[in-house]
């Protein structure tokens, strides 16, 4: 009885305490900030973290040394002597990359995989006497090696006899279907925007034309694809999920908003400034992708050599350092093998970054801001320095213009600064410059236009004790979820053969 009671007393209390009005001191936090313009979903948030992985071309085109092939190659021309997806993806391992995109068909229609749709594929090359599999031999070589794989399938196929026709599509979404469901999760799927034109269609030589606005019912093609996989970030020109950078020479420009407006574009037919800079305000988060091929080729030429060290540390700084993520494309040789040089030059590539990004010299600084929203630990500037990038600043509503201070408690030598938005709640920054401090004061040292996912800046080696960035435009109050300092070793001026 005693206990019934005393439940009741302490419901009472509960009741009349819980209906007084709030002190002055215990005002909830304040909300976090809308949702700026579009928004990356969760898939294209994932893809973000990746930043660097690699491409890699291989099919009879390493045979024959043509970049693009006809559709009339024999798939007897597929016979790699030493063919080691493990040796793919131990160098992608251990160059830094986070995942693999194979080219499962190219142009010419010739499929990596035994796909039960078509002859004309490794089951009818002498290769393992026509039971081999290198999608199979790469998925498990991926989950092995800790990477993520994807696949490039191209629309075009110019050795299929109804490439143009409508029974084309059931044959293209059916290979699909196979890639999809048989190989377990894909990262990202790769649209090319070559669409149509001369070929060895079903045996016989001619010219295929397309509208390739319509003839793959997009719309219907990559619901297909969500359905089978819904994590995957399909890319083409200008998407649905990423867009092209617009070039192939490896760079992203400086200003790159990660949102453009995409009316009128599809695979094939997209404006390449608009794809390069993308658009402030646009209407979906579509960002860029920068594809380049180590070699100047795609596919393996005996001729080539790989780029240098300072031209993949410039690619990187370009791409990557420009809020773009970076798909190296890698060549495997006519032994089904990455070349030794090339692997030689991405052991080095690699050791560069390492020894660069191996220890932020900002982190557990302290910073201050001159807003931080509603006074609020929970948006408080110490977030861009604790470690952690998905904790953030933000300033409040009416903000467009703001500083960020970091004290670094001592002299420090530094030349590269990275920054990033907190991007779930948009892209807003659209100009900002930076500044140190040593014993003579602030002076400045770089400058910028948009941030987004990332911003790497390279410049001078300083010594400094404080770091100011001053955000001095915006298109809506300010995030900000790292601000990170290096010190790059030494880069070779050109360490070519």
């Amino acid at each position: 009885m005693r206990l019934v009671c005393f439940f009741v007393v302490c419901a009472i209390l509960s009741l009349y305490f819980g209906s007084l009005p709030r002190c002055a001191g215990a005002e909830p936090p304040p909300a976090a900030p809308k949702p700026f313009g579009a928004i990356p979903t969760a898939r294209q948030v994932r893809w973000h973290t990746m930043e660097f992985y690699g491409f890699l071309h291989f099919t009879v085109n390493t045979f024959t040394g043509k970049e693009w092939g006809e559709g009339s190659e024999s798939p007897r021309l597929f016979n790699p002597s030493k063919l080691d997806a493990r040796q793919w993806a131990r160098v992608a391992r251990d160059s830094g990359m986070a995942g693999l995109i194979l080219t499962a068909k190219h142009h010419d229609g010739f499929c990596l995989w035994p796909s039960k749709y078509t002859r004309h594929s490794v089951k009818s090359s002498p290769w393992k006497e026509g039971k081999g599999d290198v999608i199979r031999e790469l998925s498990e070589a991926c989950k092995e090696f800790g990477l993520a794989k994807g696949v490039y399938l191209s629309p075009w196929d110019r050795n299929h006899a109804d490439y143009g026709k409508p029974a084309y599509l059931d044959y293209y979404r059916n290979q699909l279907r196979e890639l999809l469901s048989n190989y377990g999760p894909m990262f990202e799927l790769w649209h090319d925007g070559a669409n149509g034109g001369t070929g060895y269609y079903g045996g016989k030589g001619g010219t295929r034309s397309i509208d390739n606005k319509t003839y793959y019912d997009w719309p219907n093609t990559w619901a297909l694809v969500r359905k089978l996989s819904p994590e995957t970030v399909i890319f083409s020109d200008a998407g649905p999920d990423i867009r092209w950078v617009g070039n192939e020479r490896g760079h992203a420009p400086e200003t790159c908003w990660a949102t453009i407006d995409a009316e009128g574009m599809f695979p094939g037919k997209a404006d390449r400034r608009v794809l390069a800079h993308g658009t402030p305000r646009g209407k979906v988060w579509r960002p860029a992708e920068v594809d380049v091929s180590i070699r100047k080729g795609w596919f393996f030429h005996e001729d080539q050599q790989p780029k240098s060290v300072a031209e993949l540390c410039d690619i990187y700084y370009n791409s990557v350092g420009h809020g773009a993520c970076l798909l190296l494309n890698l060549t495997p040789d006519k032994r089904g093998l990455i070349p030794e040089e090339d692997v030689k030059r991405l052991k080095e590539f690699r050791a560069v970054l390492k020894a660069t990004f191996a220890a932020d010299l900002a982190q557990g600084a302290k910073a201050s801001a001159s807003n931080v929203r509603g006074g609020s630990e929970r948006f408080a500037a110490s977030h861009v320095t604790d470690g952690d990038r998905d904790t953030y600043w933000a300033a409040d509503d009416p903000v467009r213009d703001a500083t960020l201070t970091v004290e670094l408690g001592k002299k420090v030598r530094f030349n590269r600064l990275r920054l990033q938005e907190y991007i779930q709640l948009g892209q807003r920054i659209s100009s900002f410059t930076v500044e140190v401090h040593d014993k003579s004061g602030w002076h400045a040292t770089a400058k910028g236009t948009t941030i987004g996912p990332r911003k790497i800046l390279r410049f001078p080696t300083v010594r400094a004790d404080g770091i100011r960035v001053h955000i001095r435009d915006a298109l809506a109050c300010p995030t900000l979820s790292t601000l990170e300092a290096y010190l790059a070793v030494t880069e070779p001026a050109d360490n070519k053969p």
